[in-house]
């Protein structure tokens, strides 16, 4: 399972990231800078340091990153549900995934590369709307599944919602200047 070893590539970044970087620096490390700003400091940390375009870029460059990375999850996500799909023989489970599908089609597909596209626009007011709607979607998602004992995709909603929460706390600081 190509998605499983993501995940835990990612939980690895995540726990073997240092989070003591050169404050000692006039310039200081502007990945951590932002990354301090957003609820997620080392997942932040670890998408934009394991990039290595990152620490070169503005904020708008690591806005753009985080988005990738989110789109980069949402249609590993996308065919780990169609996977899931083909295996299931619950007919239950089989249409709690095809709406998780449809959820995270239009994410896939249209909501973050607006968001991207929106980002290279300096249109940061939009890409946080893309933002906010890509969260909606994997919302919708994980509801299906509240009170089921069978939640397959509880823990991939989750690192998506905290990398579209990173991707708007960084989207917002643009928004602010």
């Amino acid at each position: 399972m190509p998605s499983f070893l993501l995940h835990i590539l990612l939980l690895s970044c995540i726990l073997f990231t240092p989070t003591d970087s050169s404050d000692g620096d006039g310039d200081g490390d502007l990945v951590d800078q932002i990354c301090k700003k957003t609820p997620f400091y080392d997942l932040c940390s670890s998408i934009l340091h394991s990039n290595p375009l990152a620490p070169k870029s503005d904020p708008k460059g690591m806005a753009l990153i985080m988005v990738n990375g989110i789109l980069t999850n949402a249609t590993d996500t996308l065919s780990y549900i169609e996977e899931l799909i083909k295996q299931t023989s619950d007919e239950q489970l089989e249409q709690q995934l095809a709406f998780c599908a449809e959820s995270y089609i239009p994410v896939v597909k249209y909501i973050l590369p607006q968001a991207a596209d929106a980002i290279n626009q300096g249109r940061f007011g939009f890409a946080s709307y893309c933002i906010v709607d890509a969260q909606k979607e994997v919302n919708a998602c994980d509801k299906k599944f509240s009170g089921s004992t069978q939640a397959p995709l509880s823990d991939r909603n989750d690192i998506m919602q905290k990398l579209v929460d990173v991707a708007a706390a960084i989207i917002k600081l643009l928004l602010n200047g």
